[in-house]
């Protein structure tokens, strides 16, 4: 498989700082997709990288049969950053293992087989995680996956109400689908989940794997929409880019979680880059400039493009711009011609996912290039 080919050749990325990457060449560009959102503090951030180097002199790594500090402050901070009641933390190394967790925990605790999940979502690539996402493209080659799975339309009560039942285990959704086109939910959507769950007995997962440490203004999404679930998946920008996931559940899930394990789930250096990333976010109000920064941005792109796209919309730095059919084309002429390095959300929209911590030098070089890009 390979990267991303502007110009006939992949773009070789050495090295980061900040905002920015450098290739081999050593041409500078402006990473507006922050690997996915992986590095939500941009790259080389001192304080991750000192944690990292201090903890890794230390001991690298530790079974989890064995308490470590920095695996146990981590737990502590999770906990205390989370939403009430949710206060358990499960660690592991990815996004679709923490929902791959979420999965296994919901039918552990409620006895149920049942899993709702929604049209156009995305929550990985292992074989549980994979049955919840929706596109035939990521699951066909290996089918037959994990079953009873039933899919509803996006943003629709009235769907997820009627699929909902009492032989449900969990409905797991994206509060902004990413994958799926960068689809903010409602908050009144969120809210009619939480009675419609509760109410069956079934759990609440909000996948918060690319919404979450501080992406669409808040540090998890769940606590801009004022709804808590029964269970949050992290994992992308809660190391910086280091290897991390967890599922974090309130306790009646944990309670009657069932066996479940990863040999390297909170090693101590990972932890050290987590608890640095978590601990650096919240101190410094990340999410409060990711607010002001996506708001600015936004606001910039409507008016310099509104009129040429089909829409602009997201939330904080989790942001879509909807082109059409030619994404894909306004990817390579945003690197090529401009330095800028973007994100597709499909084939229709190119998708903007910066550090948190850009400013409005940063957010206008990104506009001024897509202006010229769309124009």
């Amino acid at each position: 498989m390979s990267g991303f080919v502007f110009n006939e050749k992949p773009i070789q990325i050495e090295r980061g700082d900040g905002a920015y990457v450098y290739d081999d060449d050593g041409t500078e560009y402006l990473d507006m997709g922050a690997s996915y959102a992986c590095v939500p503090l941009g790259h080389g951030h001192e304080a991750v990288q000192d944690a990292v180097t201090e903890q890794f002199e230390k001991l690298t790594y530790v079974q989890a049969s064995y308490p470590n500090a920095q695996r146990t402050a981590l737990y502590e901070l999770l906990a205390d950053t989370a939403p009430d009641p949710i206060d358990k933390t499960w660690l592991c190394n990815s996004g679709t293992e923490a929902n791959e967790a979420a999965l296994k925990f919901a039918r552990s605790a409620t006895g149920e087989s049942k899993v709702v999940a929604t049209m156009q979502g995305f929550h990985g690539r292992t074989m549980g995680s994979l049955a919840t996402t929706w596109k035939d493209k990521y699951k066909k080659p290996y089918e037959p996956l994990m079953g009873d799975v039933e899919f509803v339309p996006y943003d629709d009560a009235e769907a997820l109400d009627e699929a909902v039942d009492e032989e449900t285990a969990a409905f797991i959704v994206e509060p902004v689908q990413g994958e799926g086109g960068i689809n903010p939910a409602s908050t009144e959507y969120l809210e009619a989940a939480r009675e419609i769950t509760e109410e069956a007995g079934a759990a609440l997962i909000f996948d918060e794997v690319q919404t979450g440490m501080g992406r669409t203004g808040a540090l998890w999404n769940s606590q801009r929409a004022a709804v808590t679930p029964d269970m949050i998946t992290s994992a992308k920008g809660l190391g910086n880019g280091f290897p991390v996931g967890a599922t974090l559940c309130r306790d009646w899930i944990a309670q009657d979680y069932g066996s479940h394990a990863s040999t390297f789930s909170g090693g101590p250096v990972i932890s050290a880059a987590a608890g640095a990333t978590v601990s650096t976010i919240v101190e410094d109000s990340v999410p409060g400039n990711a607010a002001v920064m996506g708001e600015y941005l936004q606001t910039e792109l409507e008016a310099a493009i509104g009129d040429e796209v089909r829409d602009i919309r997201g939330e904080g730095l989790m942001i879509g711009v909807e082109v059409g059919r030619g994404a894909n084309k306004a990817l390579k002429q945003l690197a090529l011609h401009h330095q800028v390095l973007a994100l597709p959300a499909g084939r229709t929209v190119v998708r903007l996912l910066p550090p948190l911590t850009i400013d409005e030098a940063h957010a206008d070089a990104v506009v001024e290039a897509m202006a010229e890009v769309v124009g």
